[in-house]
């Protein structure tokens, strides 16, 4: 039966049309990509994990050092302001040395500060060794997102970015599983030591398998901006960190550095839109309305997520009297669901426009969350595994795709500093809501059990007849439960806020580049 449609025209081969039906064609995930996203996965692995790792072990520390807790939570925080100050530099950096070299050497600076916070023999030497691993650790999440973008090209990034994400939502899930078996079965020194095997690993798989780039500086090194970025983040952070300590905003050890660092913020703004495309930050990459809608739903997103992450290992431990190692455990299904959703997101990326599937992913974490806001001091772990698992198969659904989509428009030349922007938005997204989170849960204890505070079941039980019977401990359980519930209702009103930008402002289809664009990103994937 024959048709009188003309058959489809073959572009010529050289022909523009022809580039750009080879740079937008299908490829698959090739020997020589998964090695490479095997080297940044090893350094992104080591750099996520220690974010949680160490919190499991600072009470050890507090004993071992003799300390206050007060203290010993610079050890996590000061790691936090270092990867923050860090990573504005990372772009600068990519265009200056060259990706693998910066790469290589934020992996070579975070193992040397892991090896000598294990030695460290006080509190002031581990807190300064750990300010050293962050100044690595900041570099490696950046510098490896770059690698991988340009290694797999706008139409494998989706199914790459998977991958890359598996360690990202993985590591609050696995850090303190680690770090209280670490802590439990060895010592405190084993969760900085168990870095040097796998950091020796990833240098030698580095510089072996990533290709040799050529330094192309591009811009000179903004040193107002760095001076104004830097210290900014680095103040506001710490004012956040503070006020979960002091229990709110009105104190003047919060107000002061917040308001100094927000300061500095705004003037980076106002000098970064000044000089453009030569700033530290080039904002106006969020001209681009992919971007910026991506970067919005993002923040939002990671601001409850990462703030109510914080939380369930709390609920764990302080409501239903868990240990550190067994509350690790009852937050695997957070990481199962994840592990199962992102590399069906990473296709379904590559296929259709990311507004197609990070609303269903925030979707699915907004109901984890309203589920959450019903716990009590008797929820059937059964039923808490599902409200993880559904909030894991959203964040695989949402966090990669969203990055995905954020770089998918951009040209390869702002790659490296996209990746920094995305870097400092999800690093002070999580600052942000760790705080804003704590000092709602504070507020909310203390209105239903008045002094109590972060009151734990084994001070509880320990600080007297009244509060040692069991009656009264049970329904101090129920207002503690009642207390975090009412926090996850924040958690789940900012996420119903990303859902509705993504719905809105994210793009349906994919988007198509031009020629122009696709011949570039073409010679570039042909130049390896």
């Amino acid at each position: 039966m024959s048709s009188n449609q003309p058959e489809p025209r073959t572009p010529e081969p050289g022909s523009p049309e022809a580039k750009a039906a080879a740079a937008t064609a299908p490829q698959d995930l090739d020997r020589g990509l998964l090695l490479i996203a095997a080297c940044v996965v090893l350094g992104a692995i080591m750099s996520i994990l220690d974010v949680t790792v160490v919190n499991v072990a600072l009470p050890q520390l507090v004993t071992d050092f003799d300390s206050d807790l007060a203290t010993i939570q610079w050890v996590a925080t000061g790691y936090t302001l270092a990867l923050a100050t860090v990573i504005p530099l990372t772009g600068w950096g990519a265009e200056r040395f060259g990706t693998k070299r910066l790469y290589m050497t934020s992996i070579f600076l975070f193992v040397v500060g892991s090896v000598l916070s294990g030695f460290a023999w006080n509190d002031t030497s581990l807190i300064f060794f750990r300010v050293l691993q962050g100044l690595g650790g900041g570099m490696v999440m950046p510098a490896g997102m770059t690698i991988l973008t340009k290694a797999a090209g706008p139409q494998r990034l989706g199914r790459v970015m998977a991958v890359m994400g598996v360690p990202m939502l993985l590591g609050p899930v696995l850090g303190p599983i680690l770090g209280g078996w670490l802590v439990e079965h060895f010592s405190w020194r084993w969760i900085f030591f168990i870095n040097a095997p796998i950091g020796a690993l990833a240098l030698i798989m580095c510089a072996r398998i990533l290709p040799k780039d050529v330094p192309v500086p591009g811009h000179r090194l903004d040193w107002l901006g760095l001076a104004l970025l830097s210290p900014g983040l680095a103040l506001v952070i710490y004012g956040l960190a503070e006020s979960a300590k002091e229990g709110g905003f009105g104190h003047a050890i919060v107000l002061v550095p917040a308001v100094v660092g927000a300061l500095l913020l705004a003037t980076f703004v106002r000098h970064a839109l000044r000089l453009g495309d030569d700033a530290l930050i080039d904002l106006r990459l969020f001209t681009n309305k992919v971007f910026a809608a991506s970067s919005v739903t993002m923040l939002l997103m990671i601001i409850s997520v990462f703030g109510g992450m914080l939380l369930l290992p709390q609920y764990l431990q302080e409501v239903r009297g868990e240990g550190a190692f067994d509350t690790g455990l009852l937050l695997a299904p957070q990481g199962l669901g994840a592990m199962i959703a992102m590399p069906i997101a990473g296709i379904l990326v590559d296929r259709t426009g990311v507004g197609r599937v990070a609303p269903v992913g925030l979707l699915c974490v907004a109901l984890s969350f309203a589920g959450l806001t019903q716990i009590s001091s008797t929820t059937s772990y059964w039923e808490l595994s599902g409200y993880l698992f559904l909030q894991g198969i959203g964040m695989g659904f949402s966090m990669m795709p969203l990055m995905t989509g954020a770089m998918q428009t951009l040209r390869r030349n702002a790659v490296a500093k996209a990746s920094s922007t995305l870097n400092i938005i999800q690093q002070t997204g999580s600052s942000i809501g760790t705080a804003v989170m704590v000092v709602i849960l504070t507020a909310a204890m203390n209105e239903r059990i008045p002094g109590a505070g972060s009151m734990s079941p084994e001070s509880a039980s320990a600080s007297g007849a009244p509060t040692a019977d069991p009656n009264v401990l049970q329904q101090m359980f129920a207002l503690m439960a009642e207390a975090f519930g009412h926090t996850f209702w924040w958690a789940a009103g900012m996420v119903a806020v990303a859902f509705v930008v993504a719905v809105v402002l994210l793009p349906k289809r994919k988007p198509q580049l031009s020629e122009e664009e696709s011949a570039e990103m073409q010679a570039h994937m042909m130049m390896g």
